[in-house]
């Protein structure tokens, strides 16, 4: 048997793997197959990125196209899941992309290790064979996710951001196309060079990271397979202590230097 839409088809192996998903109320073979369509730039492939793009590529993702520079180290072990110590030295971006391709060989993932800039951009999100439909950015710095905001709103591709530090997370979905705010106008000029927070200085625990990508990959599969933003114009808050989750909305800042247009 094989499902048809839009000259997209879902093969036997895809309906057997995908069958608890698509019998979901709101999630359809419709929705399966605009996933299946559907390509992704991440960029970080460590404690955010790895259990973002496990749901994705076991949901299944049509591709996957991994961006990191970074290399494994001990200390990633306790919370980056697509890890083991054997893995120690290696690249994040292209041990990551071997073991999605084992939990999923129905998804295309590729791995690109290279630290995003402005002069390489254009070039690795044309990797995933047109422009992506969605940037995951699963990132730890300040500098990073300004310039992937950068990106998104010069080449308008939606941006799913994620953070994680200590026992909290932010998450946020913005729609360059749409002119509702981005990064920038949120957060405004952050100097990374001065007091900035990561996992290397403040900690994090292992679950924050965890929380936070599957919270990620919850609202990419909700934007691709259903055309939904589950939290437009909002700034999800989690708070690990607590265990409370609140949103926040935001609004286009009309002197935004990244996305107002003049």
């Amino acid at each position: 048997m094989t499902i048809l839409l839009d000259h997209q088809t879902l093969t036997d192996d895809e309906l057997l793997r995908y069958a608890r998903q698509v019998l979901l109320e709101g999630w359809d073979i419709e929705a399966q197959l605009r996933l299946k369509s559907s390509r992704i730039v991440m960029v970080g492939a460590g404690g955010l990125g790895c259990p973002a793009s496990e749901i994705l590529v076991r949901a299944g993702l049509g591709q996957l196209l991994l961006i990191d520079d970074d290399v494994i180290e001990a200390s990633n072990l306790q919370r980056q899941t697509l890890f083991l110590p054997e893995d120690i030295g290696k690249p994040k971006a292209q041990t990551a992309a071997q073991t999605l391709q084992k939990i999923n060989p129905l998804v295309q993932t590729q791995a690109t290790v290279a630290r995003l800039s402005d002069a390489n951009a254009y070039e690795l999100l044309e990797m995933t064979a047109g422009t992506p439909d969605l940037i995951l950015d699963c990132t730890d710095n300040f500098a990073t996710r300004a310039l992937v905001n950068r990106i998104s709103v010069h080449y308008q591709i939606p941006l799913l951001t994620a953070s994680a530090i200590a026992m909290q997370g932010q998450l946020a979905l913005f729609e360059p196309s749409l002119h509702t705010g981005c990064y920038h106008c949120v957060f405004g000029e952050l100097d990374s060079s001065t007091d900035e927070r990561t996992c290397a200085n403040s900690g994090v625990l292992a679950s924050t990271t965890g929380i936070m990508g599957n919270l990620q990959a919850n609202a990419a599969l909700q934007y691709l397979g259903r055309h939904k933003n589950p939290i437009a114009g909002k700034l999800l808050l989690w708070d690990g202590r607590q265990m409370q989750q609140r949103l926040m909305g935001y609004r286009q800042d009309p002197h935004c230097p990244v996305c107002t247009r003049a």
